[in-house]
This record gives C-alpha cells, structure tokens and sequence, in this order.
C-alpha cells in the first residue's frame, strides 16, 4: 500500500518527463479507494500530472485474461496526454504458444532443448522465438500421485465439459481437510484453446492453478510455458531456480504490453519535440 513512495524516489532523483506505474485493480477500491487517492496526491505533489486506464493484456497480444491499472504521469506544463493504445485485432489461442514445446513429464528438467515443432503465426508476429533455434528453462516441477491425481480429474472435466473443478467434487480419499467453501478453486487447468487466466507470482509456491491442458502431459506448467503466457521472447533468461524464476514471471508487467505502452509514449513525445 505504501510502495509508491519508494516508486517515488526514482521520480524526485532522475525527474522523467513521464513516468509509468502498473498496479492491480484492487488499488482502486482498497481502504474506500483511500490508498489510491493518496498516492495519486503525492505524485501531484512531486509535480506531475496523472492519469489512469484499466487495460486488458489480451488488447496488446497478451494470451491471458489480466487486467491492470496503467497509470501515466508527465511533468507539469508538459504538453502531454494519456496516449491511445492500438488494440490488436486478431483472435489467438494459447494452443499457439504451448504446441512447439517438447512434452514433459512431472520432474522434467530441460534446462536447453530443441523446438519440438514448428513456429506458429503467433510466435512469428510477435517474435517469442527470435532467432535461436533452442529453448531454455523448459522446467516441470514434480509431483506426488494425490495432486496428479487431482490434476488428471481437473484436466477431464475442463476438456471434456469446459468446467472447473472444484474441492467438494473431489473424490474423499483425495481430500486432505474438511474446509470446502474457502478456495474451492484452487486447482485450474489453462483453456488451452482461448485466453489463460492471470499468470501471477503464486505460481512459484505451487502449480494447482496452473495445471498443464492435455491428459497425456499431466503435470503444472513449465517455467518457459509461464514465460510465453506472460509473453516473455525465448530468449529471456532468468536467474536464480525455478521456484525464483516463476515468481519473476509472475511479478512482470508483459513485455508486449509494456513495450506498446513505451511506443505509443516515445511516439507523443517525439511529436511533440518536432513542433
């Protein structure tokens, strides 16, 4: 809730003449909207002008449903505006970052691999596979028969009937306490034929909510798979292990939606250094 004011040190250092600052929709309506308020008045205060959109990621080729607060600032007496963002049209599945890959099994460590397959018009036109012919961090994590298990459930039921499952479904000798209306959710397999739901950082902790969409590959996304879904290109590589990895992609802001958001910037302010 307070984090801005650290954001606000590199503002009040380096004086950009426009700034950008992500954050979830919660920020919004959090205290009565108080925290959100009061972070807009302290931008003001630094002397800056601000502005706010809720954008989908989809819009900006981001296979995933994740919605975010894109707040712009631009220094005062600045002739500025919250740019437009050109939304993209054309419809693709997360089947068309996931089918390239090489099959894993639960434990699988790929740390360089081969393309199993083909590019996709997807990977092409919005350069995930960028000029190597290898891919890395191609990582499953393991795990043990109950949560396969329940995993073989949920993926049946998602495929077969396009629903989820929920705990109380479970049969009784998977279940492990007697809690069934608080996160009944918590096991999600990814529509592997429309958008994934929001990639965030708890998939470092687990993969229930991630879980992989075919019932020969029964396991939970691979570090790689989580980096395409947040469209990381091929070629980014992150330090530290896995559990470390996924809690980068998960934190990220996408890179193709940061990048339109840098553009459709740079764009304004070079029009306005002609005039």
């Amino acid at each position: 809730n307070f984090l801005y004011k650290e954001y606000a040190k590199f503002l009040i250092k380096y004086t950009p003449k426009v700034f950008v600052f992500e954050n979830v929709m919660g920020l919004i309506t959090a205290e009565d909207g108080k925290y959100f308020k009061n972070m807009r008045a302290y931008f003001k205060r630094l002397g800056y002008e601000l502005d706010y959109t809720i954008q989908k990621s989809e819009h900006f080729g981001v296979l995933q449903k994740r919605r975010r607060i894109i707040l712009i600032g631009w220094q005062k007496g600045t002739d500025f505006k919250y740019p437009e963002f050109d939304e993209i049209k054309e419809k693709f599945t997360v089947k068309q970052i996931l089918s390239d890959l090489k099959k894993l099994k639960p434990g699988e460590q790929n740390n360089i691999t081969k393309y199993a397959k083909p590019t996709t018009a997807y990977l092409e036109k919005f350069e995930l596979r960028n000029g190597v012919d290898f891919v890395t961090q191609h990582m499953a994590r393991p795990h043990n028969d109950r949560d396969l298990s329940i995993y073989k459930i949920a993926i049946d039921k998602w495929l077969k009937k396009s629903e989820r499952l929920k705990y109380p479904d479970l049969p009784t000798e998977l279940k492990t306490h007697k809690n069934e209306t608080s996160f009944v959710d918590r096991y999600k397999v990814v529509d592997i034929n429309g958008l994934s739901h929001t990639m965030v950082a708890h998939i470092a902790k687990d993969g229930h909510h991630y879980i992989y969409p075919d019932n020969k590959q029964i396991r939970s996304l691979s570090v790689r798979e989580a980096a395409r879904i947040q469209s990381f290109p091929d070629d980014f590589f992150f330090e530290g292990g896995r559990s470390a990895a996924f809690r980068q992609i998960g934190n990220a802001v996408p890179p193709l939606m940061a990048s339109t958001i840098a553009k459709s910037i740079k764009k304004l302010l070079c029009q306005k250094k002609k005039k």
